[in-house]
């Protein structure tokens, strides 16, 4: 601890100035996983496509890795104009020391929590809100970070949800019409996952499936 304290009072401010950039570049890659996941459309995306691999019913195809990448991609799409806003309004004035950490992170916040607030439901809010015993918000800004991420997540899982409950409908109906015919000719033995698979294929790819799910996706955050 002494020779870190001596690291600091024999450097000029200008060593001192990129340490602080350092530690500051270290601790937001450490969260950035977190921020991934909760603060952006990255949850959304993700348990969607997932839905459309499940309700096909093709295993591992498309495999996990093109499923994250996939999902990647499109949240860095999605959120590019927050992102942006983040940089110029916090990151660039920070990096060119016209603003502290502190200014820097009340900055980089707004636009978050405008992005969160707008597809966070009221009543996941509030809930976090009355749990939490905080005062009611009177703009986006006095909402705590501690209460908007949570409900914002819940907020998400629903949306996926609902989204993945009508990409499971149609291919439920394939399933359910390939075993009555299979039971009406008898063949009990026959797995109809297995007959009804190439057909949900088929229906998948005639539709252009792909392009409608991201379509979808796309519009949902509009």
């Amino acid at each position: 601890m002494n020779e870190f304290m001596e690291f600091f009072n024999s450097s000029d401010p200008q060593n001192v100035s990129t340490t602080v950039k350092m530690l500051l570049l270290l601790t937001v890659l450490s969260l950035a996983p977190s921020i991934l996941v909760l603060m952006t459309s990255f949850t959304r995306i993700v348990i969607v496509l997932s839905f459309v691999r499940t309700s096909l019913g093709t295993q591992q195809m498309p495999p996990n890795q093109i499923i994250i990448g996939l999902s990647l991609f499109l949240t860095f799409f999605v959120m590019a104009p927050t992102f942006q806003e983040v940089n110029d309004q916090a990151l660039t004035p920070l990096f060119n020391e016209e603003i502290n950490l502190e200014e820097a992170y009340e900055r980089a916040s707004i636009p978050m929590k405008e992005y969160m607030s707008n597809h966070t439901r009221q009543k996941d809010l509030a809930l976090f809100l009355s749990y939490g015993e905080y005062d009611s918000p009177s703009t986006i800004e006095d909402i705590p970070l501690t209460a908007l991420v949570p409900a914002f997540a819940i907020s998400e899982l629903k949306t996926a949800f609902q989204i993945g409950f009508m990409i499971f409908v149609p291919f439920l109906v394939i399933d359910m019409v390939v075993a009555s015919i299979l039971m009406s000719m008898g063949m009990m033995m026959l797995p109809p996952v297995m007959i009804a698979l190439p057909f949900k294929i088929l229906l998948f790819v005639l539709v252009d499936g792909w392009n409608l799910v991201v379509k979808s996706l796309l519009t949902s955050f509009g």
